[in-house]
């Protein structure tokens, strides 16, 4: 009976932890996301590297037994847009993948557990389509135009294509779907920018969850904030706040209740280093968490244009 209750509550610490810890994978994709629909010329290539670290706290559900817990995550990601014409309007698809190791460890029965692994992430496409004041425009035609309230729509597809072993705490893949529509809206004032944006994500279930428990999640919802001053042709920079909510997971149809009221606040700073290449950094840090990742982040792009 004492290793029957034994297992039992290593189970309930590794459901408390993948728990988190899949909370804290989001926490690559940031949400903060300025000049996502500001208009830029058609018949475009980018390519994308960058790196980012992240760490912190975890806020684990109420059900979870676990304490002090926290994650680090180091990420590698590899980018490709394309930019073009639809119904007249600018448009862009856009697709990455990435690497990511985590490092995560809690107090469970006065024990510290930790985990660590790298894997390769889910990757990610999306095609953004600005329908309101960003007509399609060749770069000779673009760098006259001048810009005013511009409106887009997005749609961000994951696919369960990243490591994922059903019998391991944690994994860089998700083995799901993950649907994100989202609406954005760019205004320009001189040379300052604002952005608004929303989005939600509609995750498809997970069949081989730990223990073989079947894994749902309900919707979650991400309003962003952006204030970017234009010093000169992409050289910018930008405070960024967001705030999301939803998410509760249910395993075996029974509530995780670790639904999200988060924010996060953080600054990304853009320069040119000649015609073709530029560089990004970003920082941010988690403003409120009530569950799920208080963490810190900081990160670098570099970008190509051809």
């Amino acid at each position: 009976m004492q290793n029957s209750h034994n297992k039992n509550n290593i189970r309930l610490l590794y459901f408390g932890l993948l728990s988190v810890a899949m909370v804290a994978t989001t926490c690559t994709a940031q949400d903060l996301e300025p000049r996502s629909y500001t208009n830029i010329p058609i018949g475009m290539n980018f390519l994308v590297v960058g790196a980012a670290h992240s760490e912190g706290e975890l806020s684990p559900a109420p059900t979870a037994p676990i304490e002090n817990a926290d994650i680090s995550i180091n990420a590698a990601v590899v980018g490709y847009a394309h930019t073009f014409a639809l119904a007249g309007k600018s448009s862009k698809i856009d697709m990455t993948a990435s690497r990511l190791c985590y490092k995560g460890s809690a107090d469970f029965q006065g024990e510290r557990v930790t985990a660590d692994r790298c894997g390769y992430g889910d990757a990610n496409i999306r095609l953004s389509w600005n329908f309101f004041g960003a007509p399609a425009l060749k770069p000779a035609d673009f760098a006259t135009w001048k810009q005013g309230v511009v409106l887009g729509t997005s749609l961000q597809i994951t696919a369960p294509t990243g490591n994922y072993d059903k019998d391991k705490l944690l994994n860089a893949g998700a083995n799901r779907w993950v649907f994100r529509p989202g609406l954005g809206m760019s205004h320009k004032l001189g040379d300052w920018y604002y952005d608004l944006i929303a989005s939600v994500r509609f995750y498809g279930d997970n069949d081989e969850y730990f223990n073989d428990v079947e894994l749902e999640q309900d919707p979650q919802y991400t309003l962003q904030g952006h204030l970017i001053y234009n010093f000169s042709r992409g050289h910018w920079l930008s405070l960024n706040a967001n705030f999301y909510f939803g998410g509760e997971t249910h395993k075996n149809n029974i509530d995780s209740f670790d639904s999200q009221e988060n924010s996060r606040f953080g600054m990304t700073y853009s320069a040119p280093i000649n015609r073709s290449n530029s560089i990004k950094l970003y920082a941010s840090t988690g403003v409120v968490t009530q569950v799920g990742s208080d963490f810190d982040t900081l990160g670098a792009v570099w970008q190509y244009i051809f």
